[in-house]
């Protein structure tokens, strides 16, 4: 920087502004360093020779010398309007700093002043003022001292920390919203989805359950079975055979009272008399004959034949069923057929049992049409007849268990060990509850003409209903015989006994005919037998001609009527 200016301005002094970028410019002062605001300090410096001065160019009329009067009463104005004039940017940075206001009597030598920009001063040179009165500097020298700068020259402002927090305040306000919008949707989301799944499984239990029981189409193998759908061996039941015994007629019919525990429905399935089983001592037998021997041996046969686990025998005799009916009051039933008073001792009398839908039945009616079997028709008709008697029955019956024991313990019947009162009592009740609501049906074990049980009785009944496995007698052991006698002489029919026994075959006995025939047969109704009855007939000496085909009992293979041409061995 030069130590010297020409006209009132220097190298590094103002131009035509009168302003330069170290400091004034006027002669006569020079710049010796700046005060703690950053503002330059001037001092008036010495008179010397500039051998530059006759050089410089004249100065223009526009310009004047500068005067501190006139600085300082300009500048004195500027404070009284606005209290705040212009700072100096140190840093070039174009910000403006605040400045400080100037004393209003004039111009203080002993203050630095901001520098005022350009437009501002435009006209301090025709502004009187003060005369300045530099500040003593450090001694005059080729160049000027070195400005100092302090640390506590410069200030920073910081934010206020309440608008901190308070914005701090507000993101987390935001941010704590959004996730509780978050969690909300959270949420719904996991509702809807335990919604569906929740109501997925309500369908899928409900179809499972449709299916269980055999009501979806195309799932029930027909009316009389409910629980195709399921496992035959996965299913529960109790089973409890009921005889029928006519005290007056004679004759026996049998049921097999069915309650299936795991599908909740109850059968009452009917037996033949003729479905063949087999004895005690392993030779072929009929139903009827194995009620007649006994409760025990006519449920281990079935137990046999069938594959079942019957529980106990119920032996019902006929006055015990009149007085059933009668203690629940009487039934309601869709008799087949006009049923005559067993009583009547004159012809044309009335019916007791009128055919017709929804007859009222008394306890003596009830018995009349389970025990009925007219002209013509086959032991099924009046098995039927029995089978709906029942069910109408166990319709009536209390559904209590408590009650159900009382009226059995009324009745006064002695039962075949190991069935008990309460045992019955309770087994009755639970039918009967099954009969109320409907999940109650009637159906008859289908057997053919020999007694024996066909694949349809195998697949259906016995292994649907009953849950067992049917066994019928192996044909191949010892061809029976049913053998009646017709000579009309006593003991014929043991010795042919003793006979055909001898040459291994099984005899059944068929009674003794009320009448006598001159010649015997030996009838055989498969031709498979034929050979066995051509033997059975070598075996009572009788000749070849009386070997022939036609009806069998069910129970046998070979039937034999011996005749008066019959010579037993002595």
């Amino acid at each position: 920087m030069n130590d010297r200016h020409d006209a009132g301005y220097g190298a590094e002094g103002y131009g035509a502004d009168g302003y330069g970028a170290e400091g004034y410019g006027a002669e006569g002062y020079e710049l010796v360093g700046y005060d703690e605001y950053g503002n330059p300090v001037y001092r008036q410096a010495p008179a010397a020779y500039d051998p530059y001065a006759q050089q410089q160019a004249p100065q223009q009329p526009s310009q004047q010398q500068y005067d501190p009067q006139q600085y300082g009463q300009y500048y004195g104005q500027q404070g009284q309007q606005s209290q705040q004039g212009y700072g100096y940017d140190p840093y070039a940075t174009g910000a403006q700093q605040p400045s400080y206001p100037y004393d209003q009597a004039g111009y203080d030598p002993q203050q630095s002043y901001a520098r005022p920009t350009a437009e501002q001063t435009a006209h301090i040179p025709q502004q009187a003022g003060p005369p300045a009165e530099p500040e003593p500097a450090a001694a005059p020298g080729p160049e000027a001292a070195a400005p100092d700068y302090r640390t506590e020259q410069f200030a920073f402002v910081e934010e206020p920390t309440d608008d901190s927090e308070d914005v701090i305040d507000w993101l987390a306000f935001t941010e704590n919203r959004t996730e509780r919008r978050e969690e909300a949707r959270r949420r719904a989301r996991s509702r809807v989805i335990a919604l569906v799944v929740v109501l997925a499984l309500v369908a899928v239990g409900g179809a499972g359950w449709l299916w269980y029981a055999g009501k979806l189409p195309g799932t029930s193998s027909g009316g009389d079975d409910k629980g195709a759908a399921t496992a035959a061996g996965a299913q529960q039941r109790d089973v409890i055979a009921v005889h029928l015994h006519d005290t007056k007629k004679g004759g026996t019919s049998t049921a097999l009272l069915v309650n299936n525990t795991t599908t909740k429905r109850g059968t009452v399935v009917l037996l033949p008399n003729a479905l063949t089983l087999t004895g005690d001592d392993g030779t072929p037998t009929t139903l009827a004959k194995s009620v007649a021997a006994g409760p025990d041996p006519a449920r281990t046969a079935l137990d046999t034949a069938l594959g079942t686990d019957i529980e106990g025998s119920w032996r019902l005799d006929t006055p015990y069923l009149q007085n059933l009916v009668d203690l629940i009051g009487t039934i309601e039933a869709d008799t087949d057929a006009d049923v005559p008073d067993p009583a009547a001792k004159k012809k044309g009398q009335a019916p007791l049992v009128h055919k017709g839908e929804r007859q009222t039945l008394s306890g003596k009616a009830a018995v009349a049409y389970a025990t009925y079997r007219g002209p013509g028709e086959s032991a099924d008709a009046q098995l039927k007849r029995f089978g709906q008697v029942m069910q109408r029955v166990l319709r009536k019956l209390s559904s209590d268990p408590q009650g159900a024991t009382t009226t059995v313990q009324t009745l006064g019947m002695i039962l075949d060990p190991p069935l008990t009162d309460r045992d019955l009592g309770t087994f009755l009740a639970g039918l009967s509850d099954l009969a109320k609501g409907g999940d109650f049906t009637t159906t008859t074990l289908p057997v053919g003409k020999d007694g024996r049980l066909g694949a349809e009785a195998a697949d259906g009944v016995v292994k649907e209903v009953l849950g067992g496995t049917a066994e019928n007698p192996d044909k191949d052991a010892a061809v029976s015989v049913w053998v009646r006698d017709a000579t009309g002489a006593k003991g014929s029919a043991g010795k042919a006994r003793v006979t055909l026994l001898n040459g291994g075959f099984t005899f059944l006995e068929g009674g003794t005919a009320t009448g006598t025939e001159s010649t015997s047969r030996v009838v055989y109704a498969d031709a498979a037998d034929r050979e066995n009855a051509a033997e059975v007939a070598k075996t009572l000496g009788l000749p070849a001609g009386a070997v022939t085909k036609g009806e069998v009992a069910a129970n046998a293979r070979v039937a034999v009527t011996l005749g008066q041409d019959y010579k037993p061995a002595s």
